[in-house]
């Protein structure tokens, strides 16, 4: 359903041109997620625009979207290339009125979308195994190698898709510039730096070290980024959604072999 590649695109960025996502269609790419807290009326605009191609959410967020009006516009799109994703946002930024972890099990009591077409947000030990109890795996964002091989021991045989962040760059140092800039919200949020935390990032790491960025974001030539994506896919992850902050799609798509 989602092949093996896919891209992920924030809603700002994308909302003027879903009609580009036949493109990727075209290349190859399995995938399209729509990425920060997108409504559903956006996943509509891209379903509409291709025909093939699985549009996913990554993520609804559980503060911003009520689960029924969710539910509700889940059936009336009533698609077999819609794969929703839910998560519990940040705490930094969302009213966090009771604890996130209960918020996220209340919202699933209160869904109605099958669970083979739900995926989760999930970091921490305990919302992968609700991941896997509940959902039909898991949608990991911003995390190193690492976490992807102990998130397939956590899912056993449910769906793993992380999300990788990419930089088409052959400089090093310009890429990591180009990447602290764009992740630099992340490094003040604490469901982030906690997670990174657990592999052995520092303090000083956590602000965006030339350690954590590498770990986090894969840059370099076309093949080198490829070989950096498929490191994910032999870690154990079924499907990985690969966010450029520079394009270059058709470039990766090639390097990975996909269909054109």
């Amino acid at each position: 359903m989602l092949g093996t590649f896919g891209v992920w695109g924030s809603h700002y960025e994308w909302a003027e041109k879903y009609g580009e996502v036949a493109e990727l269609e075209a290349l190859g790419y399995g995938t399209f997620w729509i990425g920060g807290s997108p409504d559903l009326a956006q996943v509509e605009q891209a379903l509409g625009a291709t025909t093939s191609i699985t549009i996913a959410t990554g993520i609804v967020n559980v503060w911003q979207s009520e689960p029924e009006e969710v539910s509700a516009g889940f059936h009336r799109l009533a698609s077999d290339r819609f794969l929703l994703g839910v998560g519990v946002g940040h705490r930094q930024i969302d009213q966090a009125y009771e604890k996130p972890y209960d918020k996220l099990v209340g919202y699933l009591d209160r869904l109605d979308v099958p669970a083979d077409k739900l995926v989760l947000a999930a970091l921490g030990p305990k919302v992968l195994k609700l991941a896997a109890d509940r959902t039909a795996g898991a949608h990991p964002y911003l995390v190193p190698v690492e976490h992807t091989a102990e998130a397939r021991k956590a899912l056993g045989d449910k769906l793993l898709a992380p999300e990788v962040t990419v930089v088409v760059d052959d400089d090093p140092e310009a890429a990591r510039a180009l990447a602290r800039e764009k992740l630099a919200i992340y490094f003040g949020l604490t469901n982030y730096v906690n997670n990174w935390r657990r592999y052995g990032f520092s303090e000083e790491d956590v602000q965006g070290s030339d350690r954590l960025i590498d770990a986090l974001v894969a840059h370099g030539s076309p093949d080198q980024v490829a070989e950096k994506l498929r490191a994910h896919v032999d870690a154990g992850a079924d499907h990985v959604a690969v966010q450029s902050l520079n394009g270059h799609y058709a470039e990766l798509a090639g390097a990975l072999g996909l269909r054109r």
